[in-house]
């Protein structure tokens, strides 16, 4: 799109684009949104953004988002450390929780395996998530990547480097439509799915 406004609302308009699922026409109606709102709104959402951006991390542990080293999760010490759910996004591990069927931990991938988009193995946590597996002394990995083709790919790989470990691997069973996204399941599907994990044979 061209740009056709004033200097900041054009920047306001671009910079709204550049955020996934934002196309060019809501990146406009968002920016004329925002410039609609009073001023102490629109400045408490600047705020809200800085401060999140100063004060969240990544948790050393699992990489969930975290205000210190390690998130409440890692932190829980009636958690089962044994058992770990690898999820692609923090906001998949929040749709687990949602559930209240899993008290083990996480491992967050940031992402699925990806080839037309250039993402490998190597851009995602895989490497952090073996580092965990003895000294964690984790016996199960429960694999809850999304059900499509990319996090079909993501769980087939991981399977196939777990098995001759003999670490216990398990896929959350079906009952998710495939290739629909963790966060939009509701609670029981997710539980059940949870439930009704299976091995996974590489």
């Amino acid at each position: 799109m061209a740009a056709v406004y004033a200097g900041p609302v054009q920047d306001l308009i671009d910079e709204l684009g550049r955020l996934p699922g934002i196309g060019p026409k809501s990146a406009q109606r968002i920016a004329f949104h925002l410039l609609k709102l009073g001023r102490d709104d629109a400045l408490r959402l600047a705020r809200a953004i800085a401060e999140a951006k100063e004060r969240v991390a990544w948790c050393v542990r699992c990489f969930n988002v975290s205000e210190g080293d390690l998130c409440g999760i890692c932190e829980d010490a009636r958690r089962d450390p044994s058992v770990v759910c690898v999820v692609e996004e923090p906001r998949d591990l929040v749709a687990v929780e949602r559930t209240g069927e899993f008290r083990g931990r996480y491992h967050v991938l940031g992402g699925a395996i990806s080839p037309i988009e250039g993402i490998g193995p190597d851009q995602l946590r895989v490497r952090e998530l073996f580092a965990r597996l003895e000294p964690e002394g984790i016996t199960e990995v429960i694999l809850c990547t999304n059900p499509n083709i990319e996090g079909e790919t993501t769980a087939m790989y991981l399977a196939r480097l777990l098995k001759p470990l003999g670490v216990r691997t398990t896929r959350i069973a079906s009952g998710l439509p495939v290739g629909g996204d963790l966060e939009y399941a509701d609670e029981l599907t997710l539980g059940r799915a949870l439930e009704g994990r299976r091995d996974v044979d590489a």
